[in-house]
């Protein structure tokens, strides 16, 4: 497993989102380890193992992050028991309603075991080291995190360029009202920690190519 600075990165297996554990230990906190994105919650056994070699099992993770309400990042929060759920105000609403459909992928929904939101995140608080950025398109409470060298960006944007589809919850026109990725673009990021996909060094060029690819 690849832990840059303070951040393992652990890869998504099939459906499942990326997810990171940020290792908080360090700092006078209540959240020692927080996890961001918790993939679909049916790769039980490999998460399990993934933490287990860091010495960690899912009882020790204070705090689940999720940078988005879909399926694919939050279906697993229900496997860390002792943790707080922290989400947008928007996506919070969506988790929070039994009625909202979070998809998986284009047309399946499954049920979410575990729905309860502690915190409401928004624009400039902190997790840890990291700042919440509000950026919608994906969906319409997506939010990214950056510490001043690694962004965590969701499904917003991806490695090699793109960005998440907006046709499952999402809208392209509040990807451009809200400015999500000019945001994106104005930092000086070096480590890109997306969703899906590999992670990346010299990440500026990576959120060039997507920015790119969403205004060609």
């Amino acid at each position: 497993m690849e832990k840059i600075s303070n951040v393992y990165c652990i890869a998504g297996m099939m459906a499942d989102s990326n997810s990171y554990l940020i290792d908080n230990s360090d700092n006078d906190s209540d959240f020692n380890y927080i996890i961001v994105d918790t993939g679909v919650g049916q790769s039980e056994d490999y998460l399990s193992s993934q933490l287990g070699e860091i010495g960690l099992s899912f009882e020790d993770i204070d705090l689940v992050v999720n940078t988005h309400c879909h399926f694919d990042h939050v279906g697993g929060n229900h496997l860390f028991p002792n943790a707080k759920i922290a989400i947008s105000e928007i996506d919070g609403d969506c988790l929070e309603d039994p009625e909202s459909p979070i998809p998986i992928c284009f047309v399946q929904t499954r049920e979410i075991k575990r729905r309860d939101v502690d915190i409401r995140l928004k624009e400039g608080d902190k997790i840890a080291d990291f700042e919440v950025i509000e950026t919608p398109g994906h969906t319409a409470g997506g939010i990214s995190l950056f510490d001043g060298s690694i962004l965590i960006s969701g499904d917003t944007i991806f490695s090699h360029g793109g960005v998440g589809r907006m046709d499952i919850g999402g809208n392209m026109e509040d990807m451009k009202n809200s400015n999500s990725l000019d945001k994106l673009s104005k930092l000086d990021v070096e480590y890109l920690l997306s969703g899906h996909g590999p992670w990346v060094s010299n990440a500026n060029e990576h959120i060039k190519m997507s920015v790119g690819s969403f205004y060609f």
